[in-house]
């Protein structure tokens, strides 16, 4: 059980470290938002259908009943891409990937609502310090500042990921994470096409190297861990948990961007962090007393 629980762990930190590249990636590819959506989504699912095909993943659905709800989580999940790559050219990726991080206290609090899972004392505490990190990091607040933009457009997101997450874990048990991602890059591939004709996507030429790690390393890879992860933690411990990401992010845009953290990014993330630590010790415990 300790071997299995240590596995698993170390599949969702996997998944924080490959989905954390959004960050630096998101802001520095020079294209429209939608259209860096739509071409991550559209490469994601090239790659993401021929290694089903490769490994003989079952992809037909079990009920045609599953659909609906797998499609309101597909746009949810692009609502969450769109609403945190604007987030991330308004501000920068400490703050963007930081208030997207507000999700991890969204889920924990909504999904008693969702599940049968009962609010844990302890997820609003771990939710309090996440908010705690997060005031820490905020700028003066003014409406006409774009890092306060970037901000709200974080936490937008933020509670667009976490409805994405509470609505496809009820699937995750009978799905291969795999799966599951294909149906919502599928939804999503079809429902940004519109934008491929009305966008500048000539940037594409230049970008696409980017454009392709944006969609094996992110989207095809870490989202399908995370996914897959969904089976083995509740959506709050596997959330709280992955609040590594921002941290992650924040490193890879200094090498990468040259991004600077100041000093209350360096406290709010501290706190993120600690988050982590005491919720992995947490879960370990659950897990073994099930």
């Amino acid at each position: 059980m300790k071997n299995d629980h240590l596995v698993r762990l170390l599949e969702l930190s996997l998944a924080t470290l490959f989905i954390s590249t959004s960050g630096a990636l998101g802001k520095f590819i020079a294209m429209p938002t939608p259209v860096i959506v739509w071409w991550r989504c559209a490469l994601a699912l090239v790659l993401l259908f021929i290694f089903s095909k490769i490994v003989r993943i079952r992809l037909a659905p079990k009920s045609k009943k599953d659909l609906p709800t797998i499609i309101i989580s597909a746009l949810f999940l692009g609502a969450h891409w769109i609403t945190y790559f604007y987030s991330l050219k308004l501000s920068n990726v400490a703050i963007g990937m930081l208030s997207l991080y507000t999700f991890p206290v969204i889920t924990a609090l909504l999904e008693p609502f969702f599940t049968k899972i009962k609010l844990e004392i302890s997820h609003v505490f771990l939710g309090l310090l996440i908010l705690a990190g997060i005031y820490i990091l905020s700028p003066e607040l003014n409406l006409e500042n774009s890092q306060v933009k970037g901000l709200l457009l974080g936490i937008l997101s933020a509670v667009c990921y976490a409805l994405r997450i509470l609505i496809l874990k009820k699937h995750a048990k009978n799905y291969h994470g795999t799966t599951l991602m294909i149906y919502q890059l599928i939804v999503l591939t079809i429902v940004l096409v519109p934008f491929i004709f009305v966008m500048d996507t000539s940037g594409i030429k230049t970008q696409y190297p980017y454009v392709i790690l944006l969609a094996l390393l992110t989207t095809a890879i870490g989202h399908s861990l995370f996914v897959h992860s969904l089976k083995y933690f509740s959506a709050s411990s596997a959330s709280i948990i992955s609040s590594f990401l921002p941290i992650y992010g924040i490193i890879i845009a200094y090498f990468f961007l040259g991004e600077v953290p100041k000093l209350n990014t360096v406290i709010g993330g501290s706190l993120i962090m600690l988050t982590v630590i005491i919720e992995s010790v947490l879960s370990k415990k659950r897990m073994v007393n099930k």
